[in-house]
């Protein structure tokens, strides 16, 4: 595969995470606003993010030129297979040579750090939907760099929230031996310190290669914690689900609560295997009208799946993008990354999928972030049809705050 060959998001259907994409052209006119989603399109993380990730992304070009017919604007993709080089080398062939103003999406946080950089060197605009360090827009925030959806911390944070609030007080961490899951552990322990809770231990785990949990999990449950936490992702935090269940331990009342969770994880396990898992997520397909509606859209292109948070983060973040360029210009925007940004935090966020919010001056967007647990087989209606809410995180709340993120950019 070519990783910086452009890709057509041919005739409205995505075949499965290897299909190829080319531009796709909202308007047929010159000086096209340029956008480029960036992601895993063929690797562990394609099904989560990357070529659903593009539909959305044309989604929200389609509905913003009903309103703009006379901004055009132009769509193309990328597989940054996950490397860091490959992700700078693909950005900076688009920066330089495609005419690409801004690129979106990104689910790998050093990915992230190195073509944010390039962002700022060359004054274009970086909005990642899937990158979860928070400390990309904390002390590695830029003028030029906006962190949508989510971030580790607020997950933590949301998981942690929502249990104390039903007096989960005590709890156990299995924990990937790497920065982010360290992080995320380190994370979730301090807020619960904070608000009265307690760590009973944590145990780790080797990554990559570990897919026997059985050891952690006594570990776990022989502390009496209300709560096991899991402090990995993917295919970790999948097996972890699936030999809990058969361990018995979400039978037996403790919970089991992940700081990584989307829809994608639930339909590797199964609805019946992941009972009383919580976690915590910034939108559900089926939360209102609008987003079943979306879904509705997004489905017959995506082989009947839902779409998740990361890709209603796409539409979500390219839909403001879009509207700072109206309101900006269109030749201010593509002149100066730093005033598009700028001008996307000047203005409040407000689309169908992650409602009200703003950017802010670190370029971290706040909204509402929601805890979730997934219902009984009994409960769901249906396929897709897993969560029922528990708590709404206000957006006060829901991220750090920016006198804890030491973003330069944040004025004391």
């Amino acid at each position: 595969m070519n990783p910086i060959s452009r890709r057509r998001l041919v005739a409205g259907a995505v075949a499965g995470t290897g299909a190829l994409f080319m531009p796709w052209v909202a308007r047929a006119q010159a000086k096209a606003v340029k956008i480029g989603i960036l992601s895993d399109m063929s690797g562990a993380y394609a099904e989560a993010t990357g070529p659903g990730d593009v539909i959305a992304a044309r989604f929200a070009i389609e509905d913003f030129n009903k309103q703009h017919p006379d901004i055009k604007v132009e769509l193309i993709s990328g597989d940054m297979l996950l490397k860091p080089d490959v992700g700078a080398s693909i950005a900076r062939q688009w920066y330089d040579n495609e005419g690409v103003d801004a690129i979106f999406d990104i689910p790998h946080s050093a990915v992230t750090l190195a073509v944010s950089t390039l962002a700022k060197e060359k004054d274009k605009v970086l909005i990642t939907t899937s990158a979860g360090t928070a400390d990309l827009s904390g002390k590695w925030c830029t003028p030029n760099y906006v962190q949508w959806t989510f971030d580790l911390w607020a997950n933590s944070n949301g998981v942690v929230r929502g249990l104390m609030a039903d007096k989960a007080d005590t709890w156990y961490f299995i924990v990937a031996d790497y920065i982010s899951g360290h992080a995320m552990a380190n994370d979730a322990s301090g807020i619960l310190k904070q608000l009265g809770g307690k760590e009973l231990g944590r145990v780790t785990h080797a990554f990559p290669g570990t897919t026997d949990f059985s050891s952690q999990l006594v570990q776990a449950k022989a502390s009496g914690a209300k709560v096991i936490c899991l402090a990995n992702a993917g295919d970790d935090t999948a097996n972890c689900i699936k030999q809990a269940a058969e361990f018995g331990i979400p039978q037996s009342g403790v919970r089991l609560a992940t700081l990584v969770l989307n829809d994608y994880i639930i339909k590797s396990v199964g609805l019946a295997t992941a009972q009383n898992l919580v976690g915590t997520m910034p939108f559900v397909w089926n939360m209102n009208a609008e987003t079943i509606a979306f879904a509705d859209r997004f489905a017959p292109l995506y082989r009947g799946n839902k779409p998740n948070f990361y890709h209603a983060g796409s539409y979500s973040a390219v839909t403001h993008y879009l509207k700072a360029v109206a309101a900006l210009g269109p030749e201010k925007a593509k002149e100066s990354g730093r005033a598009a940004v700028a001008q996307m935090k000047a203005i409040p966020v407000d689309d169908p999928l992650y409602g009200k919010g703003t950017v802010r001056e670190d370029g971290k967007y706040v909204h509402t972030e929601y805890v979730w647990q997934t219902k009984t087989p009994a409960e769901s209606k249906g396929d897709w049809d897993w969560f029922k809410q528990l708590f709404a995180i206000p957006p006060d709340k829901a991220f750090k705050s920016m006198a804890d993120g030491g973003c330069p950019l944040v004025k004391t």
